[in-house]
């Protein structure tokens, strides 16, 4: 899937640097640009954007009062307000920005707050709960990568991050196991204190000289099954 991006900024050199950070991340693509905000609202009476990269100090209307109005749509683009002013962060929330992001915008500044919106949108498809997404998203070198959770075979606590091992490779990710386990209890089953795996993906428990292990489909790595929990392992294997 890819994300409807819409700049909002009277400064052109800003709108074109944020176009050169948005071409790092493949899943977004810029929809519109405009540089004042009665251009923007004329935009969006015509168009739909998923995300809206809005300044604040402009001629005319200003970002605050844009947002207030966007607000009021049907279908309104997450905001995120990309400014040089710090002193407007607590407007700005009261307007529902999601992010506010302070210029010269920082690339990995950009990645997190594009990562916080990919999760907020998730989670008003369709039914979706905000505790059903349908995908994961990971900060890479590519950029910003969304994993389908139907793909998922394993998640490996790794320190402070949790290695979430998939059909096309592994990622890091944010969420910690325990978090994971609860948002999506249906999906995974704990193993050990530092392993979920996917249910559908369970093959062959075997013994082993430290205990046990399991063999997924999927993936060659076998990985721990504690004494713990064991029982719930092997009712998950029988069901």
């Amino acid at each position: 899937m890819t994300y409807r991006v819409f700049i909002v900024d009277d400064e052109h050199l800003a709108r074109e640097r944020l176009k050169r950070l948005l071409q790092k991340h493949e899943a977004f693509a810029v929809c519109g640009e405009a540089e004042h905000g009665e251009a923007a609202l004329r935009w969006l009476q015509e168009n739909t954007a998923d995300i809206m990269l809005l300044d604040i100090q402009m001629p005319g209307t200003n970002g605050l009062d844009v947002a207030k109005q966007v607000r009021q749509l049907k279908n309104p683009p997450v905001i995120i307000f990309c400014t040089a002013y710090d002193e407007y962060a607590l407007e700005a929330f009261r307007v529902q920005a999601l992010d506010y992001l302070l210029k010269p915008v920082r690339p990995e500044e950009l990645t997190a707050a594009l990562n916080r919106a990919v999760d907020w949108l998730s989670s008003l498809t369709g039914s979706q709960t905000e505790k059903e997404r349908t995908h994961l998203s990971a900060n890479t070198h590519k950029g910003l990568e969304r994993i389908a959770v139907v793909d998922i075979i394993a998640c490996l606590a790794e320190q402070k991050y949790v290695s979430v091992l998939y059909e096309n490779g592994r990622v890091l990710v944010d969420e910690s196991l325990k978090q994971l386990e609860e948002e999506f209890p249906s999906v995974f089953i704990r193993t050990h204190r530092s392993a979920l795996v996917a249910k559908d993906r369970l093959h062959l428990l075997q013994s082993h000289p430290s205990g046990h292990q399991l063999l997924l489909h999927g993936l060659e790595q076998a990985i721990p099954v504690s004494r713990r929990h064991l029982a719930k392992v092997k009712e998950a294997m029988e069901s």
